[in-house]
């Protein structure tokens, strides 16, 4: 309790500072030895498991549909806050542990998003408090001992752009468009906290949403932010449309209103698939 008291003050502490903080993207991009990208008051940085070889039955799974790192950075003064999702192999996830812990940072969660994948793929939710470019350094030296890609990659070969349009109209609104990848974010209605300090969309307070086309399906997965009476609901309408839910969980430890993060996989027809979602994200309170 006294822990909790002592974030709770010291975030209340930093917003008070809030509009005086500067988010320093250009010291940041050197820690990480990449460009991060800056929204609102928080920088944000991924990490691609370009590295690893993933499939679930015969369907292989890109990086940016389910297999990338993140790493959030609040500012909050002269303070910040840091977030963020770790993905490993089952092989890694002991030294990851180990470092986080001798890294001073938080460990919030440890769990699947798929099932079935090989190999198998563990997620790690991590949180920490202090100066940015500390926090950088400490989250950087984590990855540093997995297999984790650290520099941005080579200038690749475009895929061909697939047609959404269609996806599109059945969720009401334009994703972000990367090759073969269909992205969303869908913000909740309700102010989330966490350990006193409002936290953002553009840290992971959004319900995400990728699709992957392969030849005339696609594959779908992600996570819905939930409160707990709507856990129920959205489990009926996923699994009435075909979806499979995989997970069933929490990101962070002192959150209000407390959430539940609930992770899917399907693979069939991308309208199919993009209905059962609208379905799914209509039992929500989420902005659509």
């Amino acid at each position: 309790m006294k822990i909790k008291c002592a974030l709770l003050s010291f975030f209340l502490l930093s917003h008070s500072l809030f509009s005086k903080a500067q988010v320093d993207s250009t010291g940041l991009d050197n820690v990480f030895g990449k460009k991060g990208t800056v929204q609102g008051m928080v920088y944000r940085i991924t990490y691609p498991r370009a590295d690893l070889k993933v499939k679930i039955n015969e369907f292989s799974v890109s990086p940016g549909l389910a297999l990338t790192s993140w790493i959030g950075i609040l500012f909050m003064g002269s303070e910040s806050m840091m977030m963020g999702d770790l993905v490993l192999q089952d092989t890694e996830e002991a030294v990851a542990v180990s470092k986080l812990v001798s890294a001073g940072l938080s460990i919030t969660a440890i769990h699947n998003h798929l099932t079935n994948e090989k190999p198998a793929i563990k997620y790690i939710h991590f949180s920490g408090s202090g100066d940015p470019l500390k926090l950088a350094a400490s989250i950087k030296s984590v990855l540093a001992i997995t297999g984790t890609p650290l520099t941005a990659p080579g200038a690749q070969q475009t895929m061909a752009s697939t047609d959404w349009s269609k996806v599109e109209a059945i969720l009401g609104k334009t994703g972000k468009h990367n090759g073969i990848i269909l992205s969303y974010s869908f913000p909740r209605k309700e102010k989330l906290m966490e350990s006193g300090m409002e936290m953002p969309p553009s840290i992971g307070m959004t319900t995400g949403i990728n699709f992957q086309m392969d030849g005339y399906n696609a594959g779908i997965t992600g996570d819905f932010v939930l409160l707990a009476n709507e856990v129920n609901p959205v489990v009926k309408a996923l699994t009435e449309n075909g979806i499979t839910v995989t997970a069933i969980h929490n990101h962070m430890l002192y959150d209000d209103p407390r959430l539940f993060m609930m992770h899917f996989w399907a693979v069939g027809n991308p309208e199919k698939l993009a209905a059962g979602l609208k379905a799914a994200l209509e039992k929500t309170n989420s902005k659509m």
